[in-house]
């Protein structure tokens, strides 16, 4: 017999076990550290297209935001392109909110910048915007953090100030709100999604007579976070300040995507505010990317439709200054 004593069929199979136990063990902990991982690496993770990603800082007495800026391609010398800011939800960040909407490739075909200011966790653990907090002043202290953020864009990168509108979703749709109230001649327009506007009567009337830019709303019928009726009483507010009438329902459906029903309310003529109701709608992006949380592929592009109320304020608000004054 060899020196060396030969193992029992026990000790080799036990051997053979811990071979295999430390092998899966290994593999569950390479597994749990990449999902750990993958909202960092989603963080960091650019959003397809072309163009720019551009990481920002805005900095103001209330405190620090990170904001992230798209640029289209082949950007002439010259060239001033409208400013669209994007607010993104609850549970949201500039690059879940791009890819949601998809407003990045729409911009690329538009020519148009688009800004993304991020909540800090530290400031909202959900990522929520605190639209709501006046008290404390941590509402106008993050309005003014935005604002810093449009700044900086618009004196660094060929933005153009006479075209910036602002839109969100859920709580960015109300601190949008906020900012067009706070703010209304540094807007052209305001696009509310499925959020709630701030203050709603009094907030709104402090803009009367600053002159309030027209606002869009986008509101599902089937939203159980913000009950349908806020984005009616969003647009109705809205429109009462500047003495608008509510006109007729038109019945809007393209394809097989969720119908819509669309209100304007105007003033001679002037649009002040337009409300969209999608049915079946949920809480969220109409028409967003499927792979996204608070996305449904099967409502309306909200996207385009916001661009194309957009556009139509810019054009409207342009015609309006080079109308002479009566003599």
């Amino acid at each position: 017999m060899s020196a060396r004593r030969r193992a029992s069929p026990w000790a080799q199979l036990l051997r053979r076990n811990l071979r295999v136990l430390t092998r899966q063990a290994a593999g569950a902990g390479q597994r749990a550290v990449a999902q750990a991982m993958k909202p960092v690496v989603a963080r960091h993770t650019r959003p397809p297209g072309e163009g720019d990603w551009l990481p920002g800082v805005a900095l103001g007495p209330a405190g620090v935001r990170r904001f992230r800026l798209y640029r289209p391609p082949d950007l002439q010398r010259g060239e001033r392109l409208p400013l669209l800011v994007m607010l993104h939800g609850c549970g949201q960040d500039a690059p879940s909110f791009a890819k949601s909407t998809r407003m990045n490739s729409l911009a690329a075909r538009e020519r148009f910048l688009v800004l993304y200011p991020e909540q800090d966790r530290l400031a909202n653990p959900q990522g929520c915007w605190n639209w709501f907090d006046k008290a404390s002043g941590r509402a106008e202290g993050e309005a003014s953090l935005v604002m810093k953020a449009i700044d900086q864009v618009c004196l660094l990168h060929p933005a153009d100030p006479s075209r910036v509108a602002v839109a969100g979703l859920s709580a960015g749709a109300s601190l949008a709100a906020l900012l067009a109230t706070m703010y209304p001649a540094r807007f052209q327009a305001v696009v509310m999604h499925s959020g709630i506007a701030p203050g709603a009567g009094k907030a709104l009337a402090s803009a009367k007579a600053a002159g309030r830019p027209p606002l869009l709303v986008i509101h599902g019928d089937a939203d159980l976070l913000v009950a349908p009726q806020h984005g009616l009483a969003a647009a109705k507010a809205w429109a009462a300040t500047g003495g608008a009438n509510e006109g007729p329902v038109r019945r809007v459906q393209r394809g097989q995507r969720h119908p819509s029903a669309v209100t304007d309310f105007k003033r001679r003529g002037h649009l002040a505010a337009t409300l969209v109701a999608v049915a079946r709608l949920g809480h969220a992006w109409s028409g967003g990317a499927a792979s996204q949380a608070f996305s449904d592929p099967k409502g309306p592009d909200a996207s385009r439709m916001l661009w194309s109320f957009v556009e139509r304020c810019f054009r409207d608000r342009a015609g309006a200054g080079k109308q002479k004054p009566a003599a």
